[in-house]
């Protein structure tokens, strides 16, 4: 199958081409910085952004959001959401 974008340069804002698992930990950062989070199973998102200074609590994400928010944290006390991906 042909890929008609694959010489063009990835940007923040272009679509995901990979996603990860994320495994929240309330001290390991995410390996990489994300384009955007997919929440699989709604509910708190305890996380930080790459140029955050600190944490912020996401309440009430909904099943199926995708947060385009670039975190370096994802903490596992204080988030209920849960099938949290890192889309790249």
């Amino acid at each position: 199958m042909a890929d008609q974008f694959s010489n063009s340069a990835d940007q923040v804002s272009a679509p995901a081409t990979r996603a990860v698992a994320v495994v929240a930990h309330d001290t390991n950062p995410l390996t990489d910085i994300p384009k955007a989070l997919y929440v699989g199973t709604g509910g708190d998102i305890f996380m930080r952004g790459v140029s955050g200074s600190a944490d912020q609590l996401w309440k009430n994400v909904a099943s199926g959001a995708v947060l385009p928010f670039r975190a370096q944290f994802v903490r596992a006390t204080g988030t209920t959401a849960a099938d949290i991906l890192a889309l790249y």
